[in-house]
């Protein structure tokens, strides 16, 4: 029984015969081959003869370096980012009715005088802040993520321990990462590749929980202890050479989010610390 082919196979062998078809299957074999060879790469540790089984850490495992200084270039939403809004603008975020009675009796002096200017600092609101990225490896397993804006720290851990999984709740939650292949797409890769950047041959996944309730904006407007976040963090280079961070995120509130609210954060990659400029808390600017 013979068997069908794809129409482009269809195509190609009525235009080049079977000699063009011969030509694709070899193409075929070629790229398997060369598919082989990479995974046997990505998978074998630096070292001449080192065992392929022998597992690579996340630092070198990494299909791209996120690590230096980054500053936050803010295009979008430039009046909610850096302006301080009073009680009851609440654009673009899909707040449901319980939340706005919160955010509407929400008091900033009240906050302030208790101490909680931090909370609009935590893991779902800090990189949407005018402010600047130190990313650092902290162990061969650990990203550390310094933000100047508030001073704050994030840890993305790549191997947890079973005591790391879970804790007490805190400002920036736990943060599991992993490495994800490079694949074209909606969303974080396909914009920023639409734009005329190019984009890198992986990318970072983060997924975030075990967070204190906070504040997305500094307003009043809340998030509850119940949020989940899911972030991927991208890197992309432009054809003068610039490197960009687009990190896009998605928030799962089930307290006070009625839809899923994504967001997308670019940084620019800065040639050394001159523009870091660690500032506290703060809840009127």
């Amino acid at each position: 029984m013979r068997r069908s082919t794809p129409a482009a196979g269809t195509r190609l062998g009525e235009r080049r015969g079977l000699g063009g078809l011969r030509a694709l299957g070899a193409l075929g074999a070629l790229g398997a081959c060369a598919l082989l060879v990479a995974s046997a790469a990505w998978a074998q540790p630096p070292g001449r003869g080192a065992a392929l089984t022998h597992p690579m850490s996340a630092q070198q495992a990494a299909p791209v370096d996120l690590t230096g200084y980054w500053g936050s270039i803010i295009t979008q939403d430039w009046l909610y980012r850096v302006v301080v809004n009073q009680r009851g603008n609440y654009v673009g975020i899909p707040i449901n009715v319980h939340a706005r009675e919160v955010a509407d009796a929400w008091n900033r002096s009240t906050d302030e005088a208790a101490g909680k200017q931090c909370e609009a600092y935590g893991a779902p609101a800090i990189l949407r802040l005018p402010e600047h990225l130190h990313i650092s490896w902290l162990d061969p397993q650990t990203l550390q993520v310094q933000i100047d804006a508030g001073m704050q720290t994030r840890l993305l851990r790549f191997a947890p321990t079973p005591g790391q999984m879970h804790g007490p709740p805190s400002l920036q939650g736990i943060s599991v990462a992993q490495w994800m292949p490079y694949q074209e797409g909606p969303g974080f890769v396909g914009a920023a590749t639409r734009r005329g950047m190019r984009a890198h041959y992986g990318w970072l996944q983060v997924t975030t929980t075990d967070m204190q309730p906070g504040l997305l904006r500094k307003n009043g407007v809340p998030y509850s202890g119940e949020t989940h976040m899911s972030e991927n963090w991208a890197v992309n280079a432009d054809p003068e050479g610039d490197r960009w961070l687009v990190v896009t995120t998605t928030l799962d509130d089930p307290t006070y989010l009625q839809v899923p609210y994504i967001l997308e954060d670019i940084f620019q990659k800065q040639p050394d610390a001159t523009q870091w400029d660690p500032s506290p808390c703060s809840l009127s600017h």
